[in-house]
């Protein structure tokens, strides 16, 4: 049985992220994926942020990163466009398929192992350690001190493993994209996003620009709305004629997390990161880089048990002490902001449109809970009803931890 310090299982983000981190730091890593290439399907709409690029230390590659943006445009149901111009470039939308080789090929230059078509089978708990059963192209048994359960919202992983992991489905977005091309729209430097409850209940459309002709356009909808979500993506596309007479050149579709937080991360031999530990900003469903900064905290800890020659749960417990501290807090008020946007019928979001700038718009979505409420307090004093509606939420939120 061929033995290594720590098996990641899943190979996107957050698990190639994961061991290219454990490899540097002296570990043997043994990367397994089900899927027979890496990258594919695509699960986002590849935007990520260049504040995010500079923390990881990552330097954007225009093999991958295809378009800078330099901002967004939201609007409202009646089509009012709020613009947010931050007049640089401030992220880029990415191809995803070539940034996850990119990292792919990073972990394996850092020392880790990573196989394609390994789709693990069973895990137990023997020795210290664990044994991991691998099927399909590249079958065999393995044995592991630490685990990393990168596998997905579900996290068969840590679940086989005892770490109980659920989510409620009003934290479960339904989410589908098709990449068009020969489609027109205006600002290609721009991300767009629409809002509606006719246009996507409890979630929003997304266009991301790829090129000046060539996009990525999805929708997020609560997993509990009764209709699929291609329902209102093919009913928006329909009805403009500028985006209904291009051609949909692939299709993507998942659950995303906009939820559920853990409080625990960890168990005996276990380390939970990404999707998987619901990793994923509540407002927007964005987990590419949460996913990679939990990353580095994780494979920090996990090095740290090994100098120590201890594995248990208590011994692991730091990542989850950490990540609150650094990210956690954050997210847990984003949640909040994200239970008020629910809230708001059509007309809310017009009153919104008319008061707020792109600004404004930044600090609603920023997670300042107290900024927050001032500045709906200043635009909407003749708003009374709406901001009763979200002061309610900014000042007391409805955010809760899973456990």
């Amino acid at each position: 049985m061929e033995e290594f310090d720590v098996i990641v299982v899943g190979a996107s983000v957050a698990g190639l992220r994961s061991a290219e981190q454990l490899a540097k730091r002296g570990l043997s890593v043994l990367c397994l994926d089900r899927k027979q290439e890496i990258g594919v399907p695509k699960q986002c709409g590849e935007g990520l942020g260049l504040g995010h690029f500079e923390r990881l230390g990552i330097k954007p590659d225009k093999k991958w990163a295809v378009a800078p943006m330099t901002g967004a445009v939201l609007y409202a149901p009646s089509g009012k466009a709020v613009e947010v111009d931050f007049g640089k470039t401030v992220g880029y939308v990415l191809e995803r398929k070539g940034f996850e080789k990119f990292l792919a090929k990073r972990a394996a230059r850092a020392g880790a192992v990573v196989r394609v078509r390994s789709n693990v089978t069973e895990l137990k708990r023997e020795n210290g350690g664990v044994i991991v059963k691998v099927e399909d192209f590249f079958p065999g048994e393995f044995f592991a001190r630490v685990v990393f359960a990168c596998d997905g919202p579900a996290s068969v992983v840590a679940n086989r493993l005892g770490l109980r992991i659920s989510i409620s489905p009003r934290d479960l977005d339904s989410g589908i994209q098709y990449e068009m091309a020969g489609i027109e729209f205006e600002k290609p430097d721009k991300i767009h996003l629409w809002f509606g409850g006719n246009v996507a209940p409890r979630g929003y459309v997304w266009l991301f620009p790829k090129d000046k002709d060539h996009a990525n356009v999805g929708i997020g909808i609560g997993s509990h709305i009764g209709k699929p979500a291609s329902f209102y993506l093919d009913k928006w596309i329909s009805d403009r004629s500028n985006i209904s007479k291009g051609s949909i050149i692939e299709v993507n579709s998942g659950v995303i997390p906009v939820g559920g937080l853990l409080e625990k991360m960890t168990a005996d031999n276990l380390v939970v990161v990404g999707d998987a530990a619901h990793q994923v900003n509540p407002i927007h469903g964005g987990g590419m880089a949460l996913a990679m900064e939990a990353a580095d905290i994780a494979a920090s800890v996990t090095a740290k048990a090994f100098e120590k020659n201890d594995f248990s749960s208590k011994a692991l417990d730091a990542y989850n002490r950490l990540w609150w501290e650094k990210t956690g807090r954050k997210l847990e008020k984003v949640l909040q902001i994200r239970y008020m946007l629910e809230s708001l019928k059509d007309k809310d979001f017009e009153a919104i449109a008319e008061n707020f700038s792109g600004k404004d718009i930044m600090t609603l979505q920023s997670g300042s809970l107290g900024d927050s409420a001032k500045l709906v307090t200043r635009k909407l004093i003749r708003t009374p009803g709406l901001m009763k509606l979200m002061l309610k939420y900014l000042k007391q939120g409805k955010g809760k931890k899973s456990k």
